[in-house]
């Protein structure tokens, strides 16, 4: 399948993207630089007075850049055209709010894209219909310095696809539209979207969840082995209750496969093996490689936001339940986030520690359970 008819569309495209943080901002800039017709809609009025300006400061890995781009606080305040593509880049628990908004800016074949943690499509398909939602997956990371200035932290696809798997002209087009603001590794069309959409779930419930509480980077925590274990656990969990539900995983970048990388019930219960060594050596290089990682879930608390748990983990344990599984260290993981929101507990490693042992009883109840 080719994207070269959609190109020229892609030229002229008007596009919004609402939420400059780090991704909506490196993928604001991204579509500016190329060209390409692009109003931002930042929801916060120091973000947009930094970006109006002094632009929006973009560290890419191609260099950095200060971009100028049309930008809004409010959807209510955005020109009077008829958008065609409408970039979500807000967090998975403020995606349907911001879609409400944008929506009424949209021209009749106008889209919803994404670009949230969790399953964000099948929310917004069952309330705006699912033939104005195609699915965006990003898998770079990126975060946000200040007001207007954001850097992208690694690179990494972006996704394409609907969840239905049937990749019609608009999913194409937001493909060719997508590939101007590529980070490097390109625009991937897939037609298996849900099963993308539950590996990403499965990593983005261990990596930024685990890094909220543990405070840190990614690759700081990674080199401890409890981390790597409880890591191990909340993806394990979230790998079952996908699997009950029918989903076909796809592997992580091409190459990690969730079904090998969760644990048997061998590696659950003994002290160690060499499959449980090749997987830790796994986590090791993934902390390697994305070491600049910061859980955008730990920056939204410090920011006084409420924290999308629910649609990560929370999700996790709530499909484990409905497949009739349980999924108690995902549980945990909740509870420890939400102790860190109201200020019952801080983030820090020796909180990561205390969760760990904390759900050593639960493991050993599912094993008796067993």
């Amino acid at each position: 399948m080719t994207l070269t008819a959609e190109r020229s569309w892609a030229e002229s495209a008007r596009v919004v993207v609402v939420g400059c943080g780090g991704v909506g901002g490196c993928t604001a800039a991204r579509l500016a630089s190329a060209g390409r017709s692009v109003v931002a809609v930042t929801g916060n009025p120091d973000i947009t007075r930094s970006i109006g300006e002094h632009g929006l400061h973009a560290a890419l890995p191609d260099g950095e850049r200060a971009v100028r781009l049309d930008v809004v606080t409010r959807a209510a305040a955005l020109p009077a055209v008829a958008f065609d593509v409408a970039l979500l880049a807000v967090p998975p628990n403020r995606i349907e709010a911001a879609a409400s908004d944008v929506l009424p800016h949209l021209g009749s074949a106008g889209v919803l894209v994404p670009l949230a943690n969790g399953l964000p499509e099948e929310r917004l398909g069952e309330r705006f219909g699912h033939e104005r939602v195609v699915g965006g997956i990003v898998s770079f990371g990126a975060s946000m310095h200040g007001p207007g200035r954001v850097e992208q932290t690694s690179e990494g696809r972006l996704i394409v696809g609907r969840l239905n798997g049937d990749n019609d002209q608009a999913a194409l087009r937001v493909a060719a539209l997508l590939g101007h603001a590529d980070p490097g590794d390109g625009v991937e069309l897939t037609n298996n979207l849900r099963g993308a959409r539950w590996s990403k779930l499965a990593v983005n419930a261990a990596i930024s969840s685990l890094g909220t509480i543990g405070g840190d980077r990614l690759g700081a925590l990674m080199r401890h082995r409890f981390a790597r274990r409880l890591a191990l656990e909340v993806m394990t969990e979230a790998t079952h209750t996908a699997l009950a539900s029918g989903v076909r995983l796809e592997k992580i970048s091409g190459a990690v496969d969730l079904e090998w990388l969760a644990l048997d019930a061998d590696e659950r219960l003994a002290p160690g093996s060499p499959s449980l060594l090749a997987k830790h050596t796994l986590l090791l290089a993934v902390g390697a490689k994305y070491r600049r990682l910061r859980s955008s879930m730990l920056s939204a608390i410090e920011r006084g936001r409420e924290p999308p748990i629910d649609y990560l983990n929370g999700e996790v344990v709530r499909r484990a339940a409905a497949a009739g599984l349980q999924a108690p260290i995902n549980d945990a993981v909740v509870a420890a986030v939400r102790a860190i929101t109201v200020g019952a507990r801080r983030p820090s490693l020796e909180g990561l520690r205390a969760l760990f042992d904390e759900t050593r009883p639960l493991l050993r109840s599912l094993r008796m359970a067993a």
